[in-house]
């Protein structure tokens, strides 16, 4: 029997309507600057709702114009907001629905870590999670067909998922796509310092300067971080905005940034 992961948000963080939601992300997308950088093998993208973050996530998505024909596999790595577990958690589930259709789990793939020590089968932690499902989505309307890894992180350190990235590295086939928000509930001034602080870890592949003041992500950004030191990518910032820049007031923002390694 074939198991589905469900849509937590579909009609909170983004539209349940699928011609609404493809019309949100190509209005996104339109406005994005595309061609910003060479092809990426990675990316960071904010994971909120649409209305707050889908014009930064777009910066990022808009740098997949080229790739549908060769991306056929995302490993998705985000960090686990309804519970606490110890180490990185995958799903039994063969597809995650979205209202755009359904994307089957790469189980090949993930047979190649699930006996990694930090890797755990727990189902309950993706239970009302956000952070993979708003990214889909995006996905589905920038590539063709593709596979997804989808994992979350927990109480794990950033080394922990570089090994789990070094095992699902791939070659020109795979894109990473790591979750994170940036700071959060600051003041419009105090957000910018902060989300400039973490520009500059992510910026430097500096994984030690992040903290969860940073990003809410700071784990799987730090492994991507230690990864892109070893196989000698180039960051570039492509977007770099707060919830007082797209939707929402000024006295508690929550900040978004989009990046790319290549």
């Amino acid at each position: 029997m074939t198991q589905i992961k469900y849509p937590a948000v579909a009609g909170m963080f983004y539209p349940a309507d699928p011609d609404e939601l493809r019309g949100e992300i190509r209005q996104f997308l339109s406005t994005a600057r595309h061609g910003v950088v060479p092809p990426p093998k990675a990316l960071i993208a904010p994971h909120a709702g649409y209305i707050y973050s889908g014009p930064v996530a777009a910066s990022a998505y808009a740098q997949l114009d080229q790739e549908a024909d060769r991306i056929s596999r995302v490993i998705i790595l985000a960090p686990a907001h309804r519970m606490g577990f110890r180490g990185i958690a995958r799903s039994s589930a063969s597809l995650f629905r979205t209202p755009l259709g359904d994307i089957e789990v790469d189980h090949k793939a993930m047979a190649l870590i699930k006996d990694l020590s930090q890797v755990q089968l727990l189902d309950a932690a993706f239970e009302g999670e956000h952070s993979i499902e708003v990214h889909l989505p995006f996905l589905q309307e920038t590539l063709g067909t593709f596979r997804i890894v989808p994992l979350l992180v927990s109480e794990a350190c950033p080394e922990e998922v570089e090994q789990v990235l070094e095992q699902l590295w791939g070659g020109e086939e795979t894109l990473i796509v790591i979750s994170s928000d940036l700071s959060h509930y600051l003041d419009y001034d105090t957000a910018r310092k902060m989300d400039s602080e973490a520009t500059h870890a992510i910026e430097t592949l500096n994984p030690g300067e992040l903290t969860y003041h940073h990003a809410c992500g700071r784990t799987p950004v730090g492994g991507l971080l230690l990864a892109a030191r070893r196989h000698h990518l180039k960051p570039s910032t492509l977007d770099l905005r707060n919830s007082g820049d797209t939707a929402g007031p000024r006295n508690q923002v929550v900040g978004y940034g989009a990046y790319a390694f290549s």
